[in-house]
């Protein structure tokens, strides 16, 4: 059997120490380091050569609420006692104590105050409540001293009442197996363990080089790796690359004017209340685009476009002029088409923010992906498709329709997926054709497929997660460590 030198020196060791020893003392008597005798311990109790048993210890210590009355010497329902005792009618002087509500249930409890809340108050006599609490003060300060032989249930109540609290050590103790005894006791060669330059020149090498079982376990490589939204927005990007499209991006903060106007959203929509977008005080108001295309989309929210009648109301643009945290990156798409020449296929990755309420699946900051597609000669199936190639590209192999309502897009429809491990549909994301009202006022005379959806849904779907709040707030080490990046 090829032995690690580490693994002769421990079994050598081992083999002095007839009740076993633990890792401390281990180390000490070989000289090796503590990690080294771990290791050294885990192969060979693979390789049945050693056994290890792990003992627990447990000891209590004094936490601040026992330190305080055991100074004080006495404890809350002592002290309530002697408070009714003084005062047995005055309910509201009680209440203001701090230990009101603890003394009072403890007292109950203990037999110390009888029929409270009643005409019929009865307290046990001075002497006897003052010989419990003395008791158990008493019982309390021996814990404190490290002797834990009390009453179980008295060590239980303190611990409940948070005046102790327990600390459990765990011990690991070796112990050499009778064939880990007989392998010691022949201490076989182990082989070359290490190669050096002087070693290959000198052709000792070539006398036996010790092998290597790749099957032991190993220490985890904790190896620093993109997190792993970075690395599907990544994918996200190439799957739009290879389609053929060009990124695009925007500012963060963002006027209302392409953050609502532009995408026809009227003034008085809902989604523009506090409740749903974060405004900000600073900067006090943005800077519009050239004075044509204003008046445009004025036109267009006030009396519509060919064919439409427009929302029919007086468009400010004071409000237009509000600075936003973005609440899509629709608005990225709105700046895009805007002096845009057809055709054209622009997607954009970028950060969006809502006034969300935290749970399981919202967030108040989270990544959009959006897309269009600028071209007379695109239709709704064209759309489709494309939204078919990008799911199946990203991961998902059913993909279906259901029809949606947008504000700036007729026809539209919802994607969904079909997630395999939870056997139902999954809606992804939004999509449709831009309305004239949102094309025209920006120049554009042609159909505009564009879509969006959430980056952290999908991520969640395809990694099981539950809680998209894992990707950020409750900083999950093993789940990013555990995360595969090969996506």
């Amino acid at each position: 059997m090829d032995l690690h030198p580490h693994e002769l020196k421990l079994l050598g060791t081992l083999k002095n120490f007839h009740k076993g020893a633990d890792i401390a003392a281990l180390s000490k008597a070989s000289g090796l380091n503590p990690d080294s005798v771990r290791k050294a311990a885990l192969w060979a109790a693979a390789k049945g050569l050693v056994k290890s048993e792990v003992t627990e210890t447990k000891s209590y210590l004094l936490e601040e609420e026992g330190i305080r009355y055991l100074k004080l010497n006495t404890l809350p329902e002592l002290i309530i006692f002697n408070e009714v005792l003084k005062k047995p009618a005055d309910i509201n002087y009680l209440k203001n104590l701090r230990e009101f509500q603890i003394g009072m249930m403890w007292g109950q409890k203990k037999g110390l105050i009888f029929n409270w809340g009643s005409d019929n108050v009865r307290l046990a006599p001075k002497k006897e409540a003052e010989q419990k609490i003395a008791k158990d003060l008493e019982a309390l300060d021996e814990v404190g001293r490290g002797n834990y032989n009390i009453d179980r249930a008295k060590l239980e109540e303190f611990l409940r009442r948070r005046f102790l609290k327990e600390k459990i050590e765990k011990t690991e103790t070796l112990s050499i197996t009778k064939k880990g005894l007989e392998l010691a006791d022949s201490n076989p060669d182990g082989g070359i363990g290490k190669l050096t330059p002087e070693i290959i020149k000198s052709g000792a090498w070539k006398k036996g080089v010790r092998p290597y079982d790749v099957s032991l376990p190993s220490a985890k490589l904790i190896a620093g790796k993109k997190h792993i939204t970075s690395v599907w927005a990544e994918k996200i990007r190439k799957i739009f690359l290879d389609m053929g499209f060009s990124e695009a991006s925007g500012p963060l903060v963002e006027s209302s004017f392409w953050c609502f106007d532009a995408l026809y959203q009227p003034q008085d929509h809902p989604s523009r209340e506090l409740a749903d977008t974060f405004y900000m005080k600073k900067p006090g108001g943005s800077k519009l685009p050239e004075p044509g295309i204003v008046k445009a989309v004025k036109n267009a929210h006030e009396s519509g476009t060919e064919g439409s009648t427009g929302w029919m109301y007086k468009w400010s643009e004071d409000i237009a002029k509000k600075p936003v945290l973005r609440t899509h990156t629709t608005a990225v798409s709105a700046r895009s088409l805007f002096g845009l020449t057809p055709p054209a296929k622009i997607f954009c990755i970028g950060r969006a923010f809502r006034n969300e309420t935290v749970d399981y699946k919202h967030l108040p900051e989270f990544t959009q992906v959006e897309g269009i597609v600028v071209d007379e000669n695109v239709t709704f199936r064209d759309l489709l498709g494309y939204l078919k190639e990008f799911y199946w590209r990203l991961g998902f192999e059913k993909i279906r329709f259901r029809p949606a309502y947008f504000p700036y897009t007729e026809m539209s429809v919802e994607p969904e997926v079909y997630f395999e491990e939870k056997g139902e549909w999954v809606e992804l994301g939004g999509s449709g054709i831009f309305r004239p009202e949102v094309t025209k006022p920006l120049g554009v005379d042609v159909p505009v497929l564009a879509w969006g959806l959430s980056l952290e849904r999908p991520i969640a779907l395809m990694t099981g997660l539950n809680d998209i709040r894992n990707f950020y707030f409750k900083n999950d080490l093993k789940l990013l460590r555990n995360a595969k990046v090969n996506v």
